[in-house]
């Protein structure tokens, strides 16, 4: 089985694992949106990352951080991140794949995560996968390592028996 993290949104990433191995981790790929240069999501993009991945032979599912507005963040900003989520969720309804959402805190919880800063994901993942570090070198490679852990929360909460 094949599992895509997705950590939603103009900055966040998605994550290919299999067996609780590491295939890939990319950064949500973006375009340039109207005369102000403001960034968006790139559908396309997502797109062809997720299908390069079908495979006839595996099982492809899709898990995305569920996330909310949050207290003191702007109409513009979650606008956007609306959006951002509306693409993932719309590409993965073309694509016929399954999308399994979970709330950060749930994951969170799982990895000792809780009340830590937005570095701590990455921390933790370097730790468990020492042969992705060169990937998440950077401070904000942050999300990349939370897309890991979306994907490795579903493997190791869901479906242990694989």
């Amino acid at each position: 089985m094949i599992i895509i993290g997705i950590d939603p949104g103009i900055s966040g990433a998605i994550s290919i694992i299999e067996n609780k191995k590491i295939l890939e981790v990319y950064d949500t790929p973006t375009m340039i949106d109207g005369k102000k240069n403001k960034k968006q999501v790139n559908g396309a993009q997502i797109t062809n990352i997720i299908k390069e991945w079908l495979n006839k032979d595996k099982e492809v599912i899709v898990v995305v951080e569920h996330v909310n507005a949050m207290p003191g963040q702007g109409v513009t900003s979650m606008f956007n991140f609306g959006q951002s989520f509306g693409v993932i969720k719309g590409i993965c309804s073309a694509l016929s794949l399954p999308i399994y959402f979970v709330r950060p805190m749930k994951w969170k919880k799982h990895f000792n995560l809780i009340k830590t800063n937005k570095d701590a994901s990455r921390t933790k993942v370097i730790e468990v996968y020492p042969e992705i570090s060169n990937k998440l070198s950077r401070k904000k490679d942050a999300n990349k390592a939370d897309a890991i852990l979306i994907a490795s929360f579903y493997y190791e909460t869901y479906k242990k028996e694989d």
